[in-house]
């Protein structure tokens, strides 16, 4: 078993961009190689900016090469407590710009011609308890009804053609949804920001950060002090003390993932007939779906601890266990990946992007990471331009986490609070 992502183990080999120095100055100084960092690069390269993206490790290293590869729609809070907390015109809005993302992650795909087996073969919501079904089917109808949003209850007695599995009461699909290769997706972003004259530099941790005027900005990194005339932070929950404001209203969370090793085309067909993005009800969700290789990738929030090789191997010792409780004819199967990395989550499990003090940040997409971060980096090229009204999530409020200084010593308590959600509800 391979204690690493499969998305990058089995993507293209990358060129070592590892920095030997940096001095000078720049346009546009970006913190992460990520899907965020790498889609602002390319769209700020496109406007003709000079741009220099700074990574503490490597492209895609973090929650970019980590998750399910899901480009999914719908708000992390759901589309009914999104029109309670803000009402249905902006609820509306920010529930389509989920949409928006994908076909900005299809765009990509498209224009740029990288082959990262992308598909747009749906999401399927799946209900732990028949009143998690009841509350899909009042989703169902306040999309319908109140925005004219089309998608599909499943009922429990019709489960078996979507998964092959008795464990959940129905369903919801919505037919938008896509899945892709991430860690062809993100190293194909990574070259053609290079080919649009974007330099990349790998093993370049930033450890301060220092406001000369307006947003103008040194930034210093292990080899060498850069000048940036614009700064944005796409560094998600990786966000380090060079910017402590960002850091204290970001829930590092972790998120786990095993993969099986390749199944018989029959078994693929009796698990997942439809190939749909998957996930469930419960707020420690389990989320899987079909690799292009026919494994079956499942994940979840098995445990609320920071990643680490300890943590990952009893992480996936209960994601296995899960597996088998929804797919018990997999009890056979070899696991051959398993691997941890951070979700960022906010308080309000919003986006948050904008601008403080002179500095830009996009963050906090709250396990939706793979096609909102990659829209948001194409965001916050038109707000880095002078054009703040392209940001969907402008003028929502950023809480700070109560006590939240470094290390997030609050997840156990945070963990114990959502089991015993589950456990109720």
């Amino acid at each position: 078993m391979k204690p690493i992502p499969y998305w990058l183990d089995t993507a293209p080999a990358a060129p070592d961009r590892t920095a030997l120095a940096l001095d000078g100055r720049t346009d546009v100084a970006i913190v992460g190689a990520g899907l965020t960092g790498l889609s602002a690069a390319v769209h700020l390269a496109r406007k003709g900016a000079q741009v220099t993206v700074l990574e503490q490790d490597a492209v895609g290293w973090g929650a970019s090469g980590r998750n399910g590869g899901m480009a999914t729609p719908g708000l992390a809070i759901g589309f009914l407590t999104a029109v309670a907390r803000y009402g249905v015109p902006t609820a509306k809005n920010l529930y389509l710009a989920y949409n928006d993302a994908i076909d900005t992650v299809e765009k990509l795909v498209t224009d740029e011609g990288i082959d990262c087996d992308f598909q747009r073969s749906g999401k399927l919501n799946l209900a732990c308890r028949p009143t998690h079904y009841e509350r899909m089917q009042r989703t169902h109808e306040a999309l319908h009804d109140l925005i004219g949003y089309k998608t599909e209850l499943i009922s429990k007695k019709d489960i078996r053609a979507e998964i092959g599995s008795d464990f959940y009461h129905g369903g919801m699909v919505d037919p938008q949804g896509a899945g892709l290769h991430v860690g062809k997706f993100v190293r194909g972003l990574a070259d053609t920001a290079e080919r649009l004259g974007v330099r990349i530099l790998e093993k370049a941790p930033v450890t301060k950060v220092r406001r000369l005027n307006g947003q103008v900005h040194d930034l210093t990194t292990s080899v060498g002090t850069l000048r940036a005339d614009q700064v944005l932070f796409a560094s998600g929950a990786y966000t380090g003390s060079s910017y402590r404001w960002l850091r204290n209203r970001i829930v590092p969370v972790g998120s786990f993932i095993i993969v099986t090793e390749p199944l018989d085309q029959d078994v693929v067909d009796q698990l997942m007939p439809t190939r749909r993005m998957a996930s469930d009800s419960k707020n420690l969700l389990y989320y899987f779906r079909i690799t292009p290789d026919n494994r079956l990738l499942f994940g979840g929030r098995a445990r609320f601890a920071i990643s680490s090789p300890q943590s990952d191997l009893k992480s996936g010792r209960i994601l296995r266990k899960g597996m088998l409780s929804v797919f018990p004819q997999l009890a056979d199967a070899r696991i051959d990946y398993c691997w941890g990395g951070l979700v960022d989550l906010s308080l309000d499990q919003m986006v948050h992007a904008g601008e403080r003090e002179g500095l830009f940040y996009s963050a906090c997409y709250s396990g939706h990471g793979v096609q909102m971060a990659t829209h948001m980096g194409s965001l916050m090229a038109e707000v880095l331009n002078g054009k703040p009204e392209a940001n969907p999530w402008r003028g929502l409020k950023f809480p700070r986490v109560p006590g939240h200084f470094g290390p997030p010593w609050f997840l156990p308590f945070a963990g114990a609070y959502y089991r015993a959600l589950d456990a109720i509800k």
